[in-house]
């Protein structure tokens, strides 16, 4: 396992208790496949640095945690399925 570091962006149109319901259901995408230690920091509502489909504003939450390859990979899948994540990045915090 690996330590990543996950940024995702949530359309600022999204009411606060779906916004909670679709931050647990990713963090659930990891922790139930083994992942150890997720940190998870809720930076909130910040302007973006150019507009993402119409948006000029973003709500940001980044996590880091122990994860394997197979556990982010499901994480970007799913990610990029969901309409309300308007843009994320999965990087690893060790070499290779």
């Amino acid at each position: 396992m690996r330590k990543y570091e996950v940024m995702y962006i949530i359309r600022p149109t999204v009411d606060k208790e779906a916004r909670d319901v679709l931050i647990a259901e990713l963090n659930a995408i990891l922790t139930t496949r083994g992942t150890e230690n997720v940190e998870v920091a809720e930076w909130g509502t910040r302007d973006l640095a150019y507009e993402i489909n119409d948006y000029k504003k973003g709500y940001y939450v980044v996590l880091t945690a122990m994860a394997s390859s197979e556990a982010t990979a499901e994480l970007d899948r799913v990610m990029r399925i969901k309409e309300d994540v308007i843009r994320h990045l999965i990087i690893s915090l060790e070499d290779k």
